[in-house]
């Protein structure tokens, strides 16, 4: 038997604007993962999966091409060079809400792949990961940034631009952030396309909003390697600004976010395509229950803190993957 885990993952600050080649900084969320196993299946069986989550089973031979795990492991399979339909049994499951922003198909999609390449005994790298997992974020997303399969595949902070090489970085102090989970779908794949459309219509002014946001990351990155948290939080509530005027927030987000504001939050807003899922609260390691106890109490299904480390926190906690 073999398996292999992925996290999920939250883009602190750039979303929508990475679409269109601008940067973003996403983190790996390890509090929540998914995971894949592999055994032995019965002799002339072909490769079996199984997605309890989901309710599903299906047989790779006979698998849609729009089925985002059985491209995986077909790639996966050519990738390796090994039969195209062994006698595997696979199963799949995640902690990670669907639609909600966490990355859910990614972090599905590399568990996959490096349970694959440690199932026939082969290394492999976050790149080839991450360059794999792309393929199913198509079917996903339609027009993805690369910026999910990108940061699940790494499992560190990333600064990411669409067509350039990741750059792993650390804080210069870790922060802590709270994920309230809105509870309502929200395909990103929908939410990029409806931009893509508005942009299309009035391109000067959609440029003008990705500027923007560009230049909040930029100050985010800055933020982030000099210590100021305070700053940080001033820009989450920017950059929340400049993606309702994108036409990605709603009511029940902005809700969730006034009360981590009103709890004590640094700053707070959506995280991933908007409508729906998450919205991240930067918090103090002493307001961080305050916090999600507000957003629970204002309708969030469900609420994960998780800590952005330093390279201190790092040193003395030992590799978190």
């Amino acid at each position: 038997m073999t398996q292999a885990t992925a996290p999920g993952k939250i883009i602190l600050v750039g979303e929508h604007a990475v679409v269109y080649g601008r940067p973003a900084i996403a983190v790996p969320v390890w509090e929540r993962v998914a995971q894949a196993t592999i055994r032995a299946g019965t002799p002339g069986s072909g490769c079996i999966g199984v997605a309890r989550d989901l309710g599903r089973t299906l047989a790779l031979a006979t698998a849609h091409e729009d089925e985002p795990l059985a491209l995986v492991t077909r790639l996966t399979l050519a990738q390796l060079g090994i039969e195209p339909n062994p006698d595997w049994h696979i199963e799949v499951s995640s902690q990670i809400p669907i639609a909600s922003g966490l990355g859910s198909g990614a972090a599905l999609s590399a568990a996959l792949v490096r349970a694959i390449y440690a199932h026939v005994g082969q290394p492999v790298t976050a790149e080839q990961v991450s360059a794999l997992v792309y393929e199913s974020e198509r079917l996903y997303h339609g027009t993805p940034s690369g910026i999910d399969n990108t940061v699940i595949a790494h499992g560190v902070p990333i600064w990411f631009a669409k067509g350039q090489p990741p750059e792993p970085f650390t804080p210069q102090v870790a922060f802590t952030i709270v994920i309230a989970d809105s509870g309502i779908a929200a395909p990103t794949k929908e939410t990029v396309g409806d931009v893509r459309r508005a942009w299309q219509a009035d391109p000067v002014r959609y440029e003008g909003y990705f500027d923007a946001i560009q230049r909040v990351v930029e100050q985010a990155r800055a933020a982030m390697e000099t210590g100021q948290v305070g700053e940080l939080g001033r820009l989450f509530n920017v950059n929340q600004q400049l993606l309702a005027e994108l036409g990605v927030s709603s009511a029940p987000l902005e809700r969730l976010i006034n009360a981590a504001l009103a709890a004590g939050a640094l700053g707070a807003k959506l995280s991933g395509g908007g409508r729906g899922g998450n919205v991240i609260a930067l918090v103090t390691e002493e307001n961080a229950a305050v916090v999600a106890k507000a957003c629970l109490a204002t309708a969030a299904q469900s609420t994960v803190t998780t800590t952005v480390y330093n390279k201190a926190s790092i040193s003395s906690c030992g590799d978190r993957k």
